[in-house]
């Protein structure tokens, strides 16, 4: 990412933090007033998704401070990027740690049950879930809902682009 661009987006992201400082709430907190999941109010307070039109009203209802123009930033396609170094993060680092070490099982899961193919990361949901084991200590859950996309048989009579040039 370009150095300006990735000042910029730091810039935004700082002062949309403090916004949420400001407000005293957190991210489930957000979540409840918003009707959007917790990883989603993360995912926009960061610039890591868009900010719709129709949830523009209910986020700044939550966040009075929100200012307009950070509105309007946060209705502009993000830059969807993150720090190389974050992997050292060891929140970050263990998530990636469990998706390695469970990823091939989780594939072959989804491979029998719903055929050739992968969990969208568009269609997607993430939430994260505090929640009390068996043995009476805190668990965290998370979960990852993401619509199943088939790998398609890429038969060249079906290939759009192909079939408008013949005409």
């Amino acid at each position: 990412m370009e150095r300006g661009v990735k000042a910029l987006k730091a810039l935004v992201v700082g002062r949309l933090q403090q916004v949420k400082l400001q407000s005293g709430l957190s991210y489930n907190q957000i979540a409840e007033k918003t009707g959007l999941t917790n990883v989603y109010v993360a995912q926009l307070l960061r610039r890591q998704a868009q900010l719709k039109p129709h949830t523009a009203p209910r986020l700044r209802s939550a966040l009075p401070q929100l200012s307009e123009d950070l509105v309007e930033e946060m209705m502009k396609p993000p830059m969807r990027s993150y720090d190389h170094d974050l992997i050292q993060e060891p929140t970050v680092y263990r998530l990636n740690e469990a998706v390695m070490h469970f990823g091939e099982s989780i594939k072959e899961i989804i491979n029998e049950e719903f055929g050739d193919g992968i969990m969208s990361a568009i269609d997607f949901y993430c939430s994260v879930d505090k929640v009390k084991g068996v043995d009476g200590k805190d668990r965290v859950v998370v979960t990852f809902d993401g619509k199943y996309l088939p790998h398609t048989e890429q038969r060249s009579e079906d290939m759009v682009s192909r079939i408008s040039k013949e005409k």
